[in-house]
This record gives structure tokens, sequence and C-alpha cells, in this order.
């Protein structure tokens, strides 16, 4: 196998984004001198940024590679080249001043294909200020052949030094490698580089091909850290290489980094094979996508799929949260029933047709009764004695949802997830009335239970909250505020909540709900559009009770919905 080709280490950047490049400028050091021993030829240190796009009180100090940080880490040790990148639209040439000519040798820009060309000019500029530049075409599989030729035919016009094939989703197979490589080998100019993602377990393998086919340099970094499933690991690579072809590199000193630090780092900021990570290997999209999707714990793996099928013939660039809204919002999953959309049709989604015969059945079934919700936060369990003596006191029509562990024995019991249904399913009391929402398809229900059920019925609509012949509208998807909106309709003229703790104000709790549901790690951003989300709605359907004349939301157990907390020692 030819050993025309150098490695790139690039943990400490694309390692960053698991904990916002907080590395101790030590441990940067030591990492840097054991991959220079080791043969390694290029180390990208981290990203260069300003105060202008990133905020030094969120991420550490390789968000920034400020040239006095460069300096601590390399200076003194004859090592391996040192690399930094920038972020297309994130980086300013200017940022890139004479004294880093000092400590770095290469400057790399990351790109969506939308500023590839832009991106190629500003690198020229660096260029002239004596740096090798290198160009990371992201996602390299969004690209269409025409998209490719035409960024060859652009390249050959450039000056730039390097261009990387990056597989971005980690979606390539080994068989496709080389017809993505050749056609930049035309550029005689300018060396070809892959950078992999391990999102189908295929980053070994398609660098092992990537060499075959002639590359002229493969990035890696240490323990395959990365965001996501994560990299190339550095240490398999050279492992191999000693092994096998020769005597250049020497994977101990990585291996005595991996124990020194990079368990640790594994333990507290977990990467590697993951589901989401697969989906979007297989779908060759954002890893956002599926991730999103899997952390909302509201889809069954079908909807996820066909929600990934729309995503991947639309063909976005990067991730956008408003089209991921906007496939959710139109109801295509979450229906039995769907259409494929286009990139140039827009969706069309068919409702299952529902088993509805004159007015909603449970209209104004316990019309003028109390009623109290359970929902599934950790106060449940904690009030479960005063919630037994309001219970007692007040006789209330009692809907429960999902995972109760038989503390109560609601008159309802809902579900409108298919996770949780599925998941739940034989935890509900034989007293209980079953009640299943509609987006979860009869054959599914069969699939899990032979009792009968009422169907919940609404309208997933953007609209604000009402209701229409018994049926609820709204875009809600929370199973215990749905519930309210289900009270209203059987005729409720007070509504109690217990265990409604929010998202917000609960971690000294605990977790979101009282039983041990093992959640994958959400991001506090998604955390608190739930919050909101379900803060709206709450919002409405009080405006819309004190509308018709009743009381507003009582919420009886503390709660991060403050506006609607009541205290049940009131109520005793």
């Amino acid at each position: 196998m030819s050993l025309n080709y150098e490695i790139l280490d690039c943990t400490i950047r694309d390692g960053g984004y698991l904990n916002n490049w907080h590395f101790d400028k030590k441990m940067v050091r030591e990492v840097y001198r054991a991959l220079s021993k080791a043969g390694i030829d290029i180390v990208e240190i981290g990203f260069r940024g300003t105060e202008k796009y990133f905020k030094r009180d969120v991420y550490g100090p390789w968000r920034f590679t400020d040239i006095g940080d460069l300096r601590d880490v390399v200076q003194g040790i004859n090592g391996a080249k040192v690399a930094i990148m920038g972020d297309f639209g994130k980086l300013d040439t200017d940022d890139i001043t004479d004294d880093y000519r000092e400590y770095v040798s290469m400057v790399r820009i990351a790109v969506h294909k939308d500023g590839t060309f832009d991106a190629i000019r500003q690198l020229e500029k660096i260029q002239k200020k004596g740096f090798l530049v290198s160009l990371q075409a992201m996602g390299i599989t969004s690209y269409t052949q025409k998209e490719i030729a035409e960024l060859v035919a652009f390249l050959k016009g450039s000056s730039i030094d390097y261009v990387y094939v990056a597989d971005s989703y980690g979606s390539i197979l080994p068989d496709q490698m080389r017809s993505l490589i050749e056609p930049f080998q035309e550029l005689k100019h300018i060396k070809v580089g892959f950078h992999p993602h391990n999102g189908l377990q295929m980053a070994f393998a398609n660098t092992l091909e990537a060499i075959k086919c002639g590359i002229d340099i493969v990035d890696s970094t240490i323990y395959g850290m990365g965001r996501g499933a994560g990299n190339l690991p550095t240490e398999v690579l050279l492992s191999y290489l000693q092994l096998s072809t020769t005597d250049k590199y020497n994977v101990i000193p990585v291996l005595h980094a991996i124990d020194r630090f990079f368990l640790n780092i594994a333990t507290d900021e977990p990467w590697g094979y993951q589901l989401p990570y697969m989906l979007s290997g297989i779908f060759q999209c954002h890893p956002y996508y599926p991730k999103t999707l899997v952390d909302y714990r509201e889809y069954s793996m079908e909807d996820i799929w066909n929600a990934l099928e729309v995503i991947r013939k639309i063909n976005p660039v990067g991730f956008s949260k408003g089209i991921l809204n906007d496939i959710i919002k139109s109801g295509m999953i979450g229906s039995t029933k769907h259409k494929m959309a286009t990139p140039s049709e827009p969706e069309k989604t068919e409702i299952p047709e529902r088993k509805l015969d004159g007015k909603v059945p449970y209209m104004d079934r316990h019309k003028g009764r109390e009623f109290l919700i359970l929902a599934n936060g950790p106060t449940l369990k904690e009030y479960r004695p005063r919630i037994e003596a309001f219970i007692k006191k007040h006789n209330p029509v009692i809907l429960g949802a999902n995972y109760l562990s038989g503390f109560f024995t609601p008159h309802y019991h809902a579900f409108n997830n298919k996770k949780r249904f599925t998941d739940y399913i034989d935890t509900v009391a034989k007293d209980s009335v079953l009640m299943i929402g509609e987006n979860i398809p009869e054959e599914m229900v069969r699939e899990y239970t032979p009792r009968p059920y009422e169907t919940l019925y609404f309208n997933d609509t953007l609209d604000d909250f009402g209701i229409a012949d018994g049926i609820i509208q709204s875009n809600c998807r929370t199973i215990s505020v749905l519930l309210m909106g289900i009270a209203i309709v059987m005729g409720a003229e007070r509504i109690f909540a217990v265990g409604l703790d929010g998202y917000i104000g609960t971690d000294d709790r605990g977790g979101f709900h009282f039983y041990d549901e093992k959640v994958e790690p959400e991001e506090r951003g998604l955390i608190i559009e739930r919050h909101r989300y379900n803060q709206l709605f709450l919002e409405q359907i009080d405006a819309y009770l004190i509308h018709h004349g009743k009381e507003g939301i009582h919420i009886l157990t503390p709660t991060g919905y403050r506006a609607f907390y009541k205290g049940i020692e009131n109520y005793l």
C-alpha cells in the first residue's frame, strides 16, 4: 500500500463539538506532543473565530485558538505541522493575522455547497499571507454530479493546496469512494483529502479504500472523538499501518494519551455509535434531523423513517429546524397513510378516516363534574398521599396517561404517543377505560392489546386551541395537556392537574418523570422549546375556560408553569 499520503489529526477541533472546546491547555499540549511522537503529519489544534461570531462565556479557548494559547501549546516541541480551521461565514480573513505564521502551517475552511466558491476565494486570500490552505467540502453526498463537476472546473483555476471530500453524515460506503474521489484527482495541482465520519461504522473501511484510490491526506481523531458517531480513530489507523506496512508510525504515544485523558472524557461526554447517527448515514442528511425526532420521544421508528425519506428528497443544505417543523406540522408523521413530498411539490397528507358517526361519543358525558389530570412529573409520586386525599374529598373524574405505576386507577387511561403506548399499554388497570389518539392506527393497537378502547379525536392544527363539534383543534402533542381539552369536551366544570411539573425547574427532582424512563440526553434548547409549547397551550386552554364562564386551570403540585399553580393544600 502506498504511503504517499499524510495523516491529519483533528481531535481538538472536531472533538470540541462535544465539550464546546473546553480542553485544558496542558492536555492539548500533551496531545500535540503524543501525536507528534506517533508520526502524525499535521495536527489541527482548533477552530479560529472571534467574539464577533462566538461568545467566550459559552465556548472554550479552542473555538478561538488565540495566538497566545497556540504558542503555549506548541512552543518547544519539535513536532507535527499545525492546522487551524474556520467555518465559512464565521471567519474573517483578517482573523488570520501574520503572527500565526510562526506556528500555523495550514488553514482549512469548512463550507456547505451553497458557499463553496466564495470560500475558495477567501482561502486564496489567506494563502497569499503565507499559509497552506484547504477546502473542506462538507456533505459531499449531497452534491449532484453536475455540482461536483462545476466545483472541479472552478478549482482548475484556483491556487489552493488541498480539497477535501468530507463524509459529514457518515453515509458513504467503500464501493462509492472511487467515484467520489476520482473527479477531484483531475486537479493535478491540488491535493485531495478524505474526512470520514462513522455513522455507518465505515470510517476505517472507507479510509483504506481512499488510500487505495490514491488519496493525498486523511483525517482522524484520537479515540474517534467527535460529534455523534465520531470519526476515524487515529489509533486504529496507526495500529494498522504500524503492524502491516511501515515503521514510520508509533501508536504507543497515542494509546498513552487515550489512557491518560480520553477514557475519562468519553465517560463525561460520550460519543460513538448511536441510532440517530446511523439513520443520518442511511438518509445522507444532517444528524440533527434524526436526533431531534428521536429526542422528541413522540414518534415511532416508522414515523421517523418516513420523515427522513422526505428530508432526503428535499436534500437541504445543513440542518433547518423550519423544514423539520413543516414536516411535523403537515401531519405526515403520525398518520397511517401519507404521500411522499418532492422538492418541487408540497406535502400532501391523507388523514386516516375517522370512525365517527355523529358527535364525539364522550361529549358532555360528565357534564358539571370536576376533573383531575394525572401527569407524570416527579411530584405525582411525591404528593401521592395528598393527591389521594384530594380524590377522596372531591371525587373527580380522573384522566391519566402513559405510565402511572399503579399509584392511581384513573377512570380513563390515555395514550397519544406510539412509543409510550407500546411500552406501557400492559400497565393499564382493567377498571380504566382505555383512550387512544387517532394517530395510533388500529392495527398497531390490536397488535398489543385486545381490549376495547375509545378514540381521542383532535385536529393537529396550527391554529389556537379550540373545540369544534367535540373535536379538539390543537397542535399540542403532550398528552397531559391534551387531556385538559378532553375534559372540556366531556363537560368539566373545573379542571385540576397534578404531576404537571414542566420541563424547566424540575432538575432538582432528578428528571422529568417520576419513573425511570431512560431518556437520551437532550439539548437544552429542545427542553426549553417543549416547555414553552406547553406553556402556550396551557394559556390558550385557560383562556378558553374563562371565556366560557369557567374557572381557569388549577395545577395542584409544584410546577414550572407557575401562573397556574394553586397548591393542593388549598383544596384539602
